[in-house]
């Protein structure tokens, strides 16, 4: 990519606390010992009220037993009547003391129902959340969900709420399983948690590999969730576009479009570098290399106000920093549409290309890179993957480009997404103009190659599954 930032991505680092039981054990005669095996489940809620715009039910789990137990084992299942037969949800995750990327949500459908429960959620633990020691609990687990067209919903009638607890305390109207048994809690007459259909998965592809994948449903670029969901809204200055351009955070949105939030970038102009403002969206850890990555982009060829003609990109890439001019383990593989031209290009473009290396002064680079010359205005589904051979990408499901070996990556890399101006020759007014790109999900699959079908079913797993964030990959 042209006039690249060249500065190095902050590791994203999760602290992760463990409450440990206080006091010594004291023998007496009559107490019998810990079963090897056994949770507690505690509850609040901080959205009290008989209606909501989300039910948020917080959880912490204690471990009872004389073993250590694996969070990747243990499922959580909360209890609620549904608003209506068609109704559907979402699931996320606002803070965990185990971090929210290794918390997962899904929703499933009751074999009886009752007349407070015909639905329940189920939450999870990935192999991220690490262990429990005995006597210790997970910290808190901040968790919501909300009807996916954000109507208030009624949650009074629901088995698992309890309006009263905004404090933790013991509470059997959700329950817990261990390894697939039950070891907490009582479920809604008739529905042992082994006795209904599972909510499906998303499909793997066969030998599996670690996933992340986000919705991009958040309040707005503040919300905590965001953050802890391992994305940085950029706000520090410097290239790539207009000398003295910002990046501003606040003009990352959260918007709704077909049913889905998705996620909006806005980048503006009034025809100078002060009046500028680009925007970018980048995970804060280099953690990604080979396998398959995927998103869902809406390209503008107009302005949403204000007069047309800025050389503007869009894109969705991965990136590495430039340890130095030319060096070899730099690796950076873009998609980046020009709906206006630029660099020698006099109308609309998309280009994707991958990167060896690079010198900014003077400019000299080493790429692959493939294009087309023709308007992509609107929603695409862009895919690249990357194994030992060759880097592959895929618009709409179609091969848009093949490069060689001598361009795959040596280091892991960040997932990015921007909107910037290459300068200001296109459209010299002054008059202010705005210029929109959405983004509707992101996914990565660690070391697999996935069809572009492949990575739709996928993608529709997890949102037939409730799920809007997952995020599986092991940091580097």
């Amino acid at each position: 990519m042209r006039n690249r930032p060249t500065a190095g991505r902050a590791r994203l680092a999760l602290a992760v606390a463990v409450v440990l039981g206080g006091g010594a054990l004291t023998a007496l005669p009559a107490q019998a010992a810990p079963a090897a095996d056994g949770l507690t489940v505690q509850y609040r809620t901080s959205a009290s009220g008989a209606t909501a715009d989300q039910t948020e039910p917080w959880f912490k789990v204690r471990n009872t037993g004389s073993s250590t137990v694996q969070l990747s084992q243990v499922r959580i299942r909360y209890y609620f009547k549904a608003d209506s037969p068609n109704a559907s949800y979402r699931f996320a995750c606002s803070w965990a003391v185990r971090g929210c990327a290794g918390v997962t949500g899904t929703f499933g459908t009751l074999s009886n129902p009752t007349a407070s429960a015909d639905r329940y959620l189920e939450v999870g633990f990935t192999a991220a959340a690490g262990t429990l020691a005995p006597g210790a609990d997970t910290g808190d687990l901040q968790l919501r969900f909300h009807r996916s067209d954000w109507q208030p919903l009624r949650q009074s009638d629901d088995y698992s709420f309890d309006g009263a607890r905004t404090s933790y305390g013991d509470w059997d109207k959700v329950t817990a399983q261990l390894a697939g048994g039950t070891v907490w809690g009582t479920a809604p007459e008739g529905n042992d948690p082994t006795d209904p259909t599972d909510p499906t998965d998303p499909t793997d592809p066969p030998g599996g590999g670690q996933t992340l994948f986000d919705d991009f449903d958040y309040g707005s670029h503040t919300d905590p969730a965001l953050s802890a969901h391992g994305w940085s809204v950029r706000s520090n200055s410097g290239g790539p576009g207009v000398p003295g351009a910002t990046w501003d955070p606040s003009k990352v949105t959260f918007v709704s479009a077909g049913g889905n939030s998705v996620m909006n970038l806005e980048t503006s102009t009034a025809g100078t570098g002060a009046s500028t403002t680009q925007t970018e969206v980048l995970t804060k850890s280099m953690k990604f290399r080979n396998g398959t990555y995927a998103a869902r982009v809406k390209f503008s060829d107009a302005p949403k106000s204000g007069p047309d003609g800025d050389h503007l990109v869009q894109t969705f890439f991965t990136i590495n920093d430039l340890k130095a001019p030319m060096a070899d383990d730099y690796a950076e593989y873009d998609f980046e549409y020009l709906p206006n031209g630029g660099w020698g290009e006099p109308s609309n473009i998309l280009y994707t290309t991958s990167w060896e290396t690079y010198d900014p002064d003077p400019w000299q680079a080493v790429n692959q890179h493939s294009e087309q010359r023709s308007s992509y205005a609107g929603w695409h589904d862009l895919v690249v993957t990357i194994d030992d051979d060759a880097i592959a990408y895929y618009v709409d499901g179609q091969p848009f480009g093949t490069h060689g070996a001598q361009y795959l990556p040596e280091r892991p890399m960040s997932i990015n997404f921007n909107q910037w101006l290459i300068d200001l020759n296109g459209q010299t007014s002054t008059v202010p103009r705005a210029y929109d790109q959405q983004v509707d999900y992101v996914l990565h699959v660690k070391d697999q190659v996935l069809t572009p079908a492949e990575v739709a079913a996928k993608v529709a797993g997890y949102r037939a599954a409730g799920t809007g964030f997952v995020d599986e990959v092991p940091a580097s």
